[in-house]
């Protein structure tokens, strides 16, 4: 789950960095990238790893 986080906060960084956006002072391409960072690394740490949407 939080891989799939990651991925959209990436994904978002990367619309904001091509467009060159930034909503307001808080969410920039820095702070997306940041999130997606911290998700990627709880995942890889093994948090949220057992959640499946089969059960």
């Amino acid at each position: 789950m939080f891989a799939l986080l990651a991925a959209l906060f990436f994904l978002a960084a990367l619309v904001f960095a091509i467009g060159g956006w930034a909503v307001g002072a808080v969410l920039t391409v820095t702070t997306l990238g940041v999130a997606g960072l911290f998700c990627l690394a709880l995942h890889l740490s093994g948090y949220g790893t057992g959640w499946s949407l089969k059960k």
